[in-house]
């Protein structure tokens, strides 16, 4: 969830967080439990492909071609991807770019399921869509469901002719893997969040894990978590306050032309290995001002890994009252530098690190300080 704020834009910094125990707001009937897939798509298939496989270690499982839309479907532990291109997809990248147009629930019922989504206020996307049942989700993403008992493997997307791809050994020097899909992170209009989080409540039967709203000078932002009971699905939901002034949020919005995903987070055992190597592969990370790791001892402490090498990868660090955690985020690889990723270790830790909005702030600030 943290991102670097631009240097001289903030003033102060106000965070409240609310994790919920107890009474949690949860749906009564829960009828998505995992992420099935994620469908990407894109103006470059071979480029973006290359990205996943050639520098995250994905494999290439299948390809196929469906009317208007052809497909490629990657995979790395129980992580799915569908890389899609074709002229299907030409009034979505006209409207947001390269992007996520779908991401697909796993359900005991997916038929049950939609019927609680439409009657929560979703819209009916079966039509036309080849893989069955599909409701609206935000923005211009929707969810198919498909049927898949807990438990058991994932299995190619249905209604496409897939294609089985020739196996191909690891790449060299491959030792990284993507455990899962940690989370999701969804921006939204302002003025949205509260009802989009009720939709996903009552209309799949998730519940509310926690909220914060975090102020940064002139410009602040609100956000909800909401996951399944199972934790096989969590988005991070934000919206801006829309009685600030714009800010980072608002300029998403803007590039993607409204609602969307703004990034997927990947669980990994150890960050600092595992950022080395994708560097190598020619993955590009945000950059973090070594004033940030000047205080990060005074923050936090009893850390397994050394500042130092922390430091050497620019990688983040937050601590919550259950442990604490290791970050950091790609640069987008897309032309409107929309969706981009996130690295994630942890270390028992259950928040998504937004105390690095303010030491990332700070940092700059005494990096200015320092120049002036």
């Amino acid at each position: 969830m943290a991102t670097l704020p631009r240097a001289g834009s903030v003033r102060f910094h106000e965070l409240h967080t609310h994790v919920w125990r107890g009474n949690r707001r949860m749906g009564s009937i829960v009828t998505a439990y995992d992420v099935e897939y994620i469908e990407i798509y894109t103006s470059d298939q071979r480029k973006t492909t290359d990205y996943f496989v050639s520098s995250m270690g994905f494999q290439e499982k299948a390809r196929c071609r469906t009317g208007a839309l052809d497909s490629i479907l990657l995979r790395q532990q129980d992580i799915q991807l569908v890389i899609t291109s074709g002229a299907g997809t030409a009034d979505f990248l006209a409207a947001h770019g390269d992007g996520i147009a779908d991401i697909a629930f796993a359900c005991e019922d997916p038929l049950a399921a939609r019927e609680g989504a439409l009657a929560a206020g979703a819209r009916d996307l079966t039509s036309g869509n080849p893989a069955g049942p599909a409701v609206s989700g935000f923005g211009a993403v929707r969810h198919t469901l498909l049927k898949r008992s807990a438990g058991r493997p994932h299995a190619l997307p249905p209604g496409r002719d897939w294609i089985a791809s020739p196996e191909r050994a690891a790449q060299d020097g491959t030792t990284t893997e993507l455990r899962l899909l940690d989370h999701i992170a969804v921006c939204l209009e302002g003025g949205t969040l509260h009802d989009t989080v009720r939709y996903y409540i009552d209309g799949f039967g998730f519940e509310e894990y926690s909220s914060e709203y975090v102020a940064v000078g002139e410009q602040a932002m609100d956000s909800i978590v909401v996951r399944s009971p199972s934790a096989g699905i969590t988005f991070t939901i934000i919206e801006p306050d829309s009685t600030k002034k714009p800010g980072q949020i608002d300029e998403f919005l803007e590039r993607n032309g409204g609602p969307g995903v703004q990034h997927l987070a990947f669980l990994v055992d150890e960050i600092i290995p595992a950022v080395l190597e994708f560097e190598s592969r020619g993955v590009e990370f945000l950059q973090t001002p070594g004033t940030y790791y000047d205080a990060l001892a005074e923050r936090i402490d009893n850390l397994d890994e050394a500042i130092a090498d922390l430091r050497k990868t620019n990688v983040l660090a937050d601590r919550d009252e259950w442990g604490y955690l290791l970050q950091l985020f790609t640069r987008s690889p897309y032309e409107r530098r929309t969706l981009f990723f996130e690295l994630i270790q942890r270390h028992g830790a259950q928040g998504f690190g937004s105390s690095n909005i303010r030491a990332l702030y700070e940092a700059v600030e005494r990096a200015r300080a320092a120049t002036s």
